[in-house]
């Protein structure tokens, strides 16, 4: 990006991500994709490769509903915004609660979304990356052994 490229306000980034997680904890599909690039990439610790593109998470989405998934709650807390000439990274640590066919799960993780700004200065998520939160007292991770089996998302979720 050119320097001369304005750096987004630390009030639009924070507003763009509240966007993706409102969204996220009403799994509000059409609204949740509509703040993702066409281009975004994903990376989600509970999955075993990355999606490369918001068509592929869209279905994996799709098939995730499919299987009952639903978004209960979704919290964002410890937030970060670092900005730069023409887009921004956003971290936070995102608390979600989902139903599934198998129940109610809960799980803490940490998300990071880099936003790129438009043209017309509106900011659209590129990329989305979530991770677990280590558990300090044994540094194990909080989404505990069985982390590969939760879902994505968590924003949120994803949000």
């Amino acid at each position: 990006m050119n320097e001369s490229t304005p750096e987004p306000s630390e009030s639009d980034v924070l507003t763009a991500a509240s966007a993706i997680v409102d969204a996220f904890a009403a799994t509000d599909t059409q609204s949740y994709f509509s703040r993702f690039a066409e281009d975004a990439s994903f990376v989600f610790h509970p999955e075993a490769r990355r999606l490369n593109t918001r068509a592929e998470y869209e279905r994996e989405w799709a098939s995730w509903l499919a299987d009952g998934l639903s978004v209960a709650a979704c919290a964002s807390s410890d937030q970060l915004v670092q900005t730069f000439p023409g887009g921004a990274v956003f971290s936070h640590t995102v608390d979600t609660t989902v139903n599934t066919a198998d129940g109610r799960e809960s799980y803490r993780e940490r998300e990071s979304i880099v936003f790129r700004r438009l043209g017309d200065g509106e900011l659209i998520a590129i990329h989305e990356h979530l991770s677990t939160v280590p558990d300090p007292a044994d540094g194990s991770s909080a989404a505990g052994p069985s982390a590969a089996e939760n879902k994505p998302g968590a924003e949120e979720g994803a949000q």
